[in-house]
């Protein structure tokens, strides 16, 4: 198999993205043209895709926002401004992971890897001060009449249970925070709730601002 690399978003690349979405999540309705041309447009840095031999197999899309204005509660549609981002502040620290999504047939074929180191060196490049991003739990809804979302969270977090999406994203070096409700409600797999994650950038220098490079993949 060749092996998969990641670039920035462009715009040839939204009608694959469209389809790839749909694959991946058959259960919720794709992004429009118009939301991902907005993505682009208000922080093309941000946005990568994962490709093979020319054709799209993952995509990685984010903001930098300011922590402080919701780390107390939010949901999906609150902080992407339903996906079109319009609450992407410059002056934010926070690089924060709004979608991730990979090629079913590809699972496991270190896409996912490459989209998240990809984040990373985002974070790097720009001098921001981490990676925050509430992630799937959609193995969550085989043990609700048992637990709490957070315990299942835990219960992950400490090895007892398997979770597809929090055990992937533990594993590339995130720190589970806490679960937050109806976070994407049509989502029934997770029941609504999603996990916080982070992961803080060890090379952060509080005395240099946020930089923007135009282009930071290579």
């Amino acid at each position: 198999m060749i092996t998969p690399r990641i670039r920035h978003t462009r715009p040839a690349d939204i009608p694959a993205l469209i389809a790839l979405q749909a694959r991946v999540y058959p259960t919720i309705p794709p992004w429009s043209r118009r939301k991902l041309g907005e993505q682009l447009d208000v922080f093309p840095q941000g946005q990568i895709v994962a490709e093979i031999d020319g054709a799209i197999v993952g995509c990685a899309s984010a903001l930098v926002v300011l922590w402080d204005d919701w780390c107390d509660s939010h949901s999906w549609q609150d902080i992407t401004g339903s996906g079109t981002f319009e609450h992407h502040n410059p002056d934010g620290r926070t690089l924060y992971g709004a979608e991730v999504f990979v090629d079913p047939d590809l699972r496991g074929a270190g896409v996912g890897h490459l989209l998240y180191e990809g984040r990373r060196m985002l974070c790097r490049a720009m001098n921001l001060k981490r990676i925050i991003a509430c992630g799937r739990l959609p193995g969550y809804h085989r043990h609700a009449a048992d637990m709490t979302a957070d315990l299942y969270a835990r219960k992950v977090v400490w090895g007892d249970l398997r979770d597809p999406v929090l055990s992937f994203q533990l594993k590339e070096g995130f720190s589970y925070l806490s679960v937050v409700p109806d976070y994407l409600p049509e989502d029934t797999e997770s029941l609504g709730y999603a996990s916080v994650i982070v992961w803080l950038n060890p090379d952060h220098d509080p005395a240099r601002p946020t930089h923007f490079p135009e282009h930071i993949l290579p």
